[in-house]
């Protein structure tokens, strides 16, 4: 016997749309709920990624991961679901990020996962386009970053030993995975999550001062809570010293070498090969060309690692920026460190601006037979336009800069500059008391090798004067940041461009945007060395000795009427800043 009931409710019309209006609330408080608990929001799963056998598996399925790296500390805010979304048409699964130890604790004790660098967001959009997500959260990353992402004031302590169980380095260490990895914990793959697993440290094969030390952050990882696959990444000669029981090996390169191959077979048979970097471009380096990578080689070596099943990352898909000063320097085989260039580019598939490349539509279409189900469709690309060229107004002195924070200077000639070559100045003849002052840059920190230690920055030695040594420098700390930035616009001093500026010295200017603002490129061909700041925001260095000649403007840090454009230039300028509406890198070389 089967029994029914119907009831019917009459409602008033004011009840109807409170009715609706707590049927709108709780839609709206579940969705906060699961964006902020994705492990709830999702049935519970039962095998995240495995390396048990020769191929890796998801769910005890076969699965093979297509990689790229997208780092979000180097694309705006606005732009990161754009990126993934290239990516995810590219036919990738899978996307990978470093962890800046130092945006997200700038200072220590004092933790930033706000706006650009909201982390949990970023994973957040990964896992809404059905993107995995492999995480490097380091603490050392390399990725060519300021120190290769250790924060600078670690160096305070004059005995640090960076990336060993040294206790001043451990415990920073510990201090930061207690902030960075709860807040990625929620998002591992069996708390329903993107991640599938995560790389312990970076290339520690070619470092390796410390047998103890990857030991301690792989236990640092676990102990927060990460249940995923576990990796490492090195170069072959890395990978004899990089290893650790527990964690999948995987290798870096960018030319085939079978023997390469063969090795990682031989020291963990019957697991999954995977080539966590393969370099689909180079970085460049002040002074330096542009390096190329075509997309015909690389093509031939992304098949053959496939033929090889294979799994790869593809370091990397879409390069950004260095925004600020967060470039870092090499130094391997170089007589002296060279910096890093502001653009990361990389001759990456997807361009620093977000653009195809003829590296993407290759690996699009590579890729697409390793597909199922057709591939997404091409996102439309950002428009660009080449602003009018803006005359500077007004420009402040460096010196006067810092008398409005009391620092005090009399003599503001420019005499030289001193560097790893030039060690040595004439000082013209003169009477009377005289004040020597020197601007102290850092152009960027060493991120790779054994020298980290030694990235001190600032007068770190002597400084002589006729063999007398000088001491009781006044010291002012040009922090460059917003808020130091729109502090001189309210400053007294700034005088007309009729009146001849003296060196070093900001500039500024506006320009207008009359509809919505678009991406565009800024160039200041007779000027030599500085810094561009947008609307307060920090574009980076640019320097006349190249290679790069442009540097990228989102378009999202523009806004509709008025911007504010300052420059700090070191040597020279000819007061006028033009646009373009494509970048130029310089003169190109191949990668060898």
């Amino acid at each position: 016997m089967e029994i029914s009931s119907i009831f019917r409710v009459r409602l008033s019309l004011k009840q109807r749309y409170f009715l609706l209006l707590c049927i709108a609330a709780v839609v709206i408080i579940a969705h906060q709920f699961t964006r902020n608990h994705p492990g709830r929001a999702r049935m519970k799963r039962l095998e995240g990624l495995r390396a048990n056998s020769s191929q890796f598996t998801l769910e005890k399925q076969p699965f093979r991961i297509l990689g790229g790296s997208v780092h979000y500390f180097r694309v705006p805010r606005t732009y990161w679901e754009d990126r993934l979304l290239k990516m995810k048409a590219c036919g990738i699964n899978t996307l990978t990020t470093y962890v800046p130890w130092n945006l997200h604790e700038p200072e220590r004790g004092v933790f930033d996962f706000e706006n650009d660098l909201d982390l949990e967001a970023y994973l957040r959009i990964a896992a809404s386009l059905d993107l995995w997500v492999i995480l490097r959260p380091g603490p050392y990353i390399c990725g060519e970053w300021d120190l290769g992402g250790l924060p600078s004031w670690l160096l305070r302590d004059q005995n640090m030993k960076l990336r060993t169980t040294y206790s001043g380095f451990t415990d920073a260490v510990n201090s930061f995975f207690d902030e960075v990895i709860k807040k990625v914990v929620p998002y591992q793959y069996s708390q329903g999550g993107p991640i599938i697993a995560v790389q312990v440290e970076n290339e520690y094969g070619s470092y390796a001062k410390d047998d103890k030390y990857m030991p301690f952050i792989k236990e640092a990882l676990l102990s927060r809570g990460i249940t995923e696959l576990l990796l490492t990444s090195d170069n072959k000669d890395g990978l004899k010293l990089g290893g650790l029981k527990g964690a999948l090996e995987t290798i870096n390169f960018q030319k085939l070498d079978i023997n390469e191959i063969k090795y990682l077979d031989e020291i963990q048979p019957q697991k999954p090969k995977m080539v966590m970097e393969y370099w689909s471009g180079w970085f460049d380096l002040w002074g330096g060309l542009h390096h190329v990578f075509t997309a015909e080689d690389m093509i031939s070596v992304v098949t053959e690692i496939l033929k090889l099943n294979m799994s790869i990352n593809l370091y990397m898909f879409h390069g950004g920026t260095n925004f600020g000063f967060m470039n870092g320097a090499f130094a391997v085989g170089l007589p002296a460190p060279q910096p890093m260039v502001t653009s990361y580019d990389y001759d990456a598939p997807l361009s620093e601006a977000g653009d195809y490349t003829t590296k993407y539509h290759l690996l699009r279409n590579l890729f697409s037979s390793y597909h199922s189900q057709p591939l997404p469709k091409l996102p439309s690309t950002q428009e660009r336009k080449a602003y009018q060229s803006v005359v500077v107004k007004q420009h402040l002195s460096l010196w006067d800069s810092l008398h409005s924070t009391e620092g005090v200077f009399v003599d503001k000639h420019f005499i030289g500059v001193l560097d790893y070559k030039v060690q040595e100045l004439v000082v013209p003849d003169g009477k009377g008391s005289r004040t020597l002052s020197l601007l102290v840059e850092n152009c960027g920190r060493v991120n790779y090798g054994t020298t980290l230690d030694d990235e001190r920055k600032g007068l770190v030695g002597d400084v002589e004067f006729n063999s007398h040594i000088l001491r009781d420098f006044i010291i002012h700390s040009l922090d460059m940041k917003p808020a130091f930035i729109n502090s001189l616009q309210s400053t007294g001093h700034w005088v007309s461009m009729q009146q001849q500026p003296s060196f070093p010295a900001f500039f500024q200017a506006k320009f207008y945007v009359i509809s919505s603002p678009k991406d565009t490129f800024i160039k200041l061909p007779e000027w030599t060395k500085g810094v561009v700041f947008i609307n307060g925001r920090n574009l980076g260095r640019y320097w006349s000795i190249g290679p790069q000649q442009t540097l990228y403007v989102p378009g999202p840090w523009l806004q509709r009427g008025g911007n504010q454009v300052m420059v700090f230039e070191e040597q020279e300028a000819d007061g006028k800043l033009q646009f373009a509406s494509s970048p130029d890198y310089g003169m190109t070389v191949d990668v060898q």
